[in-house]
């Protein structure tokens, strides 16, 4: 196949990174690329220590469809020797060791939401047992010589942890040069990664030096920061927005955000054109478009990017009968439950609440109603009754479910 111009890739997939590491490099292997008619060869390495990916993940993943369209490949590295030590970027504390059946359940997950984004054609999936498992003492040790304490300490969380006096396993300075040993492996021109990455991302870089490779360059994405305007995006502080949730959770979530967050929200979430998100948001700021209707635009490409345009339609339409005009949303899921049901299980049950204790939290704090009503006990007991008609369960704003106690 055919590239475009070395600069005419440069312009695209250079938009909206937080840095790279160094952009000659970039320039010259994007050039060579063109010259030899060779893809670039593209590394993401994910371990799998969660089941679900948000789209704070899809943030690099749709910058490497980007590369993928003009033609470059991708080698996905899943982490599955990596996954057991567990990445310590950001961590004050020791990861605990995930087992490999945890490690390999999570990764089936996680390949079945990647080509949400991502283009199967031009994929590899591997894992990084199948190079990693096959080192020997020796080649371990050789390895290891490449890097100093004092340069391992340089990183922010272990030099945290050994100022706080926490316990940092020996384990852990192996997790950078194994997966610095993946882009030897795979000899990677580019690597990704968010921000906090970066000095994984250089681990790649030496080790390619001094194992006689051509280093590659390193992309950095920014963070995208949660619903909540504060943190970064984690299901842990469920300020997230989950690639595979419903259309109405993800078009009622990302209406939640603050109005300050959607230039980042609309450059970030989002595969809209810049010139495109230029002009919305200057309509926004001339006060010729309302930020109500910009904050519809972008949850309604968020939901489309992941359920499609029809999806994203019909979930506007229900966010409008809902909160513009104080009705039930059209469609609900409806469960089934046994008699007597306490209402802390039928939540978590419904989907209403992640787990007992949230559901019992969000009860004490008045956000839910049965039938309109206001719930006022986590003891309520719901049973069936002679019709034997549905209730309507709302937790918050945004969530409803259709519950039949038989």
């Amino acid at each position: 196949m055919g590239f475009i111009s070395a600069e005419e890739q440069y312009k695209i997939l250079t938009e909206n990174t937080a840095e790279i590491i160094t952009d000659e490099e970039f320039k010259n292997k994007l050039e060579r690329s063109v010259a030899e008619n060779r893809p670039l060869r593209c590394k993401l390495g994910i371990d799998p220590s969660a089941p679900d990916l948000h789209i704070g993940h899809a943030v690099v993943l749709h910058k490497i469809r980007q590369f993928q369209d003009l033609g470059h490949h991708l080698t996905m590295i899943l982490g599955d020797f990596t996954g057991r030590i567990g990445d310590p970027t950001g961590r004050s504390e020791m990861r605990k060791q995930l087992t490999e059946e945890e490690v390999m359940a999570n990764a089936r997950t996680y390949q079945e939401q990647l080509f949400l984004i991502l283009d199967p054609a031009r994929t590899e999936m591997v894992f990084n047992s199948e190079w990693l498992s096959k080192l020997n003492f020796a080649d371990v040790i050789k390895l290891a010589s490449n890097l100093s304490v004092a340069r391992m300490m340089e990183r922010e969380d272990f030099h945290r942890r050994y100022r706080d006096n926490v316990s940092i396993g020996i384990h852990e300075f192996f997790y950078p040069l194994m997966q610095g040993y993946d882009s030897i492996a795979i000899r990677s021109d580019i690597e990704f990664g968010a921000t906090e990455q970066k000095f994984n991302l250089l681990m790649g870089r030496q080790l390619q030096r001094d194992y006689g490779q051509e280093p590659q360059v390193a992309f950095t994405m920014p963070i995208l920061v949660g619903t909540n305007g504060v943190e970064k995006m984690s299901k842990s502080l469920d300020n997230y927005i989950g690639l595979t949730e419903p259309p109405d959770q993800i078009y009622g979530k990302a209406m939640s955000i603050p109005d300050n967050l959607m230039d980042e929200y609309y450059r970030l979430a989002t595969t809209l054109p810049s010139a495109e998100i230029d002009s919305i948001l200057g309509g926004v700021e001339n006060e010729e478009i309302h930020p109500r209707d910009a904050k519809m635009r972008l949850a309604r490409e968020i939901v489309a990017l992941y359920h499609g345009k029809q999806a994203a339609e019909e979930a506007e339409e229900n966010f409008k009968q809902v909160f513009q005009k104080g009705k039930m949303p059209n469609e609900m899921e409806s469960f089934h439950f046994n008699s007597p049901a306490d209402i802390v299980s039928v939540m978590v049950g419904a989907g209403l609440s992640a787990s007992k204790s949230e559901a019992k939290r969000l009860i004490q704090q008045g956000g839910v109603k049965i039938n309109g009503e206001t719930v006022g006990s986590i003891n309520l007991e719901l049973s069936a009754n002679q019709d034997n008609e549905e209730k309507i369960i709302q937790v918050g704003k945004r969530k409803f479910a259709r519950v039949k106690i038989k």
